[in-house]
């Protein structure tokens, strides 16, 4: 029995917005016009179930894409102890070891929170718990349960959580038979008029912003700097290196560089 699982990410909320830890915070009225434009594409995702994180984004992005999804805690991001909702310049500055201690050990929960390791275990349970049910899933999840998917679909090491990018409103299809899944990430959903996001179709995120609504502040950049790139927020980690707090995330691996194991089939089209 094949399991079909596409993950959709959030649209942008103000912590994208301030490259800062989540604290549940709502989308944007720009992330919210993203998701609401996206409506048509949404709806022609596969989908026998539709679940999502319990954060209020991921909640807020299914609603305005107009899937009914039922939350689920086992698809909640990883827990940031006393970093949730603190800029990541901010702890880098208060606590610079703890956070090159966090980047380095997987089994480090130096914010008080969930290790890494307990993460990325704990998600993998999650989509056992959807193969062991089968069919068809689409899931509003937050960006780092989405990167942790592709870490444990890969059978990759922890280190690799680092190196995988997840823009707002992107879609990543894993296809799960006999305990073995495949990995195919897309683009942004809704890069053209009433198309679902079929994995590895699509424009380069950013390339159909609504007119008038432009490069949010802090989008993709450093902690403290202007040079936005359009399409490209990221949250604190991602696309950062174990070990170097210097790294732009546009230096990480593209999810689909890791996803190519010669062995394996890409996921049919839904």
């Amino acid at each position: 029995m094949t399991t079909r699982v596409t993950l959709v990410s959030p649209a942008f909320d103000d912590a994208l917005h301030a490259v800062r830890f989540p604290a549940d915070e709502a989308l944007t009225p720009a992330g919210l016009r993203r998701a609401r434009a996206a409506r048509p594409a949404a709806a022609a995702l596969p989908a026998g179930r539709v679940l999502t994180s319990p954060s209020v984004r991921c909640q807020e992005t299914a609603e305005a894409l107009g899937l009914p999804a039922v939350p689920d805690p086992g698809a909640a991001g990883c827990a940031m102890g006393r970093w949730r909702g603190l800029a990541l310049e901010d702890v880098l500055a208060a606590e610079p070891e703890a956070v090159a201690a966090w980047l380095a050990d997987p089994d480090s929960a130096a914010h008080g929170g969930e290790s890494l390791t307990r993460f990325l275990g704990r998600v993998t349970d999650w989509l056992a718990g959807l193969a062991a049910e089968g069919g068809r899933v689409v899931a509003v999840v937050e960006p780092d349960v989405v990167r942790a998917s592709v870490v444990c679909a890969l059978g990759a090491p922890p280190s690799s959580f680092w190196r995988v990018d997840v823009p707002p409103l992107s879609v990543t299809a894993l296809s799960g038979r006999d305990g073995r899944w495949n990995a195919r990430v897309a683009a942004e959903l809704g890069t053209g008029p009433g198309r679902g996001a079929e994995p590895g179709q699509g424009a380069e995120p950013g390339q159909d912003a609504e007119p008038g609504q432009g490069t949010e502040p802090g989008q993709g950049t450093e902690p403290g700097t202007q040079d936005a790139e359009p399409g490209q927020g990221t949250e604190p980690g991602q696309g950062t290196e174990p070990g170097r707090q210097d790294a732009k995330p546009a230096q990480a691996a593209e999810p689909a560089q890791a996803a190519e194991p010669a062995q394996a089939a890409a996921p049919e089209a839904p």
